[in-house]
């Protein structure tokens, strides 16, 4: 394992990151503009809305607003916190209220102790999609996980089975090196991957050094050959904000995160038996949280600790979507100027 990792990082850094840092193929996306969006999807094949922003820019509030504007819509989570039941304070999830009649799929749909995957998602949505269009409705996917949206725009397939005896070692060179010796290893081995992947996320760092080497190349490498021609007509909508509002607006809604009761929250899910190793409760900010819970430390240390990795977070985010021509972007004042309340 170990010669495969070091005969394989020079071809990586010279040939494959390079080429998967050029522009996102164009498969059939949409050019349009929102004054037209409402009638375009509904004489579209197969169509597929899809809205998508930094963590904190808006996109719950503005994906309602284009919903009611579209006759039939129903939006399909792909937060990948989102998922989880329980988990509703610190992952800001969307209330009854808020969805104002809309439907919405694939919210509080895992038990925390559930593994989620791509592969489990993209089979998921492609199950809501088909049976939305059956009912000659609209589909929209809103949310902010680049790898669970891109299963479904970019239609990737991977074909890996699971292997028992590569994962255990994982699991022991985990147990006896640490959480940042690997997540470092992954940097370097799979800079792209990584860039989508929160550093405390143990299980996504494994699956994703379990992927390397098993296959021998990095997972990103793979799933860029594994794009194919997306199964839908796609109208991708991204919702644009300058950094320092990005900034300014994690710092607002992490704050009144707390102030809402997050810690209540988690001690709650500690008090139903969920620890930290459970998937869900790897969800980010949650560890942290875990940790206050069980440990004690200074409330002020946590919440910036948070912020910061939020904004971090953020910036990741941005890094992988800048490189989709496919994404028509909107500021807040295009959007504004478009009716929406923002």
């Amino acid at each position: 394992m170990i010669s495969l990792f070091y005969y394989s990082v020079l071809y990586i850094k010279i040939y494959i990151v390079p080429a998967l840092r050029t522009q996102c193929i164009d498969y059939n996306s949409v050019v349009f503009t929102l004054s037209d969006l409402a009638q375009s999807v509904q004489t579209a094949e197969r169509p597929l809305v899809v809205v998508l922003g930094t963590t904190a820019s808006g996109k719950t509030a503005f994906s309602v607003q284009l919903a009611k504007q579209i006759r039939g819509a129903e939006i399909i989570n792909s937060d990948s916190r989102q998922f989880y039941k329980y988990l509703n304070i610190g992952t800001a999830k969307i209330t009854t209220a808020e969805m104002q009649g809309i439907p919405h799929h694939l919210l509080d749909v895992l038990d925390p102790k559930d593994a989620v995957s791509t592969g489990w998602y993209k089979r998921e949505v492609e199950s809501v999609i088909h049976d939305v269009h059956r009912s000659n409705k609209v589909p929209m996917l809103v949310g902010g996980s680049m790898l669970y949206i891109s299963a479904i725009t970019d239609n990737y397939t991977l074909p890996v089975p699971v292997n028992t005896i590569l994962r255990s070692q994982l699991q022991e060179r985990l147990a006896a090196e640490g959480l940042d010796v690997l997540y470092n290893e992954l940097l370097t081995i799979d800079p792209i991957a990584a860039q989508s992947i929160h550093k405390h996320n143990t299980q996504h760092i494994l699956r994703a050094l379990e992927f390397f080497y098993q296959t021998g190349m990095p997972k990103s490498v793979v799933l860029a050959q594994a794009k194919s021609p997306s199964n839908y007509t796609l109208f991708i909508v991204g919702i644009q904000r300058e950094r320092p509002e990005i900034i300014e607006r994690i710092i607002k809604r992490t704050t009144h995160l707390f102030a809402t009761g997050w810690l209540e929250e988690v001690q709650s899910l500690l008090s139903m038996g969920y620890t930290s190793n459970d998937p869900g409760m790897m969800s980010h900010g949650y560890r942290e949280c875990i940790d206050f819970c069980t440990h004690g430390g200074d409330l002020a240390v946590l919440q910036q600790s948070i912020i910061k990795q939020t904004c971090d977070y953020a910036k990741r985010q941005m890094t992988w979507w800048k490189r989709d021509d496919r994404i028509q972007w909107y500021s807040v004042a295009d959007l504004r100027e478009s009716g929406f309340v923002l």
